[in-house]
């Protein structure tokens, strides 16, 4: 058999189990077939049927439970986000009607690193509070945040109440800090960074990296963040006009 007629009938298997999907015939959580019965059903190899779910599980179709099968997941759709609008992850979550939550938090105080004294407009050196999390949308890992404060600013609000739900919100409740534009600037962070790594829930997985100063509403810089988001999840874009 040739590559070209493999090719062929991997994708013509690929798309009838998306069709499949699409219709209703195969529900979210269903157990697709084992490999034997899609070959024997499509009259093909076990290599071709293969290869079209590797496909399916790539774009996230597909889940493997190890030792069970290959069930029928619900992929996310994509979440617009304008970048002329400052808004929270949580908040660009729950507006694609999605369920915000976290998978894990960590928070810490460390010497400030060049980058972020830039930024915050602080010495080198001086104690700042660093925030990090894994942000999810229905139960799926989509943005990692990382996010440094000078220390003297809100380190007693930390240690009074937990962080739950968004930043901008918890700053503003907790420390009468109100958080009103930022800067950002893009980057395409490298495939070894561990942030990156964190949101690779797919081999073919790219990730967007924010870097953005929050000003507060006297354009003081209060926090620095590294905001990591999933590319095939977040769809950013921007108006321009010509002068």
């Amino acid at each position: 058999m040739s590559n070209k007629t493999r090719v062929s009938q991997y994708t013509r298997i690929k798309e009838e189990l998306v069709r499949r999907m699409e219709s209703g015939e195969l529900k979210v959580d269903d157990k697709l077939p084992s490999e034997p019965e899609l070959a024997r059903y499509f009259q093909v190899s076990r290599e071709t049927v293969r290869a079209a779910i590797k496909q399916l599980e790539q774009e996230g179709k597909l889940e493997v439970r190890i030792g069970i099968g290959r069930f029928v997941r619900r992929p996310l759709a994509a979440i617009p986000s304008s970048m002329t609008q400052f808004m929270s992850t949580g908040e660009v979550i729950r507006s694609a009607g999605l369920k915000e939550g976290q998978l894990e938090q960590s928070i810490r105080t460390e010497l400030c690193q060049p980058e972020w004294a830039e930024r915050l407009m602080i010495e080198p050196g001086t104690l700042v509070l660093v925030n990090e999390r894994i942000r999810t949308a229905n139960q799926e890992p989509v943005a990692y945040n990382i996010n440094i404060m000078p220390l003297v600013l809100v380190q007693e609000a930390f240690n009074r109440t937990p962080l739950n739900g968004s930043l901008l919100q918890f700053l503003e409740d907790e420390c009468g800090i109100r958080l009103s534009g930022t800067t950002t600037e893009i980057v395409v962070p490298l495939h070894t960074d561990p942030a990156y790594l964190k949101l690779r829930v797919k081999p073919d997985t790219t990730v967007l990296l924010m870097k953005q100063t929050h000003f507060d509403q006297h354009q003081l810089p209060i926090l620095f963040s590294y905001d990591y988001y999933r590319n095939d999840i977040f769809q950013f874009w921007v108006n321009r006009e010509r002068n």
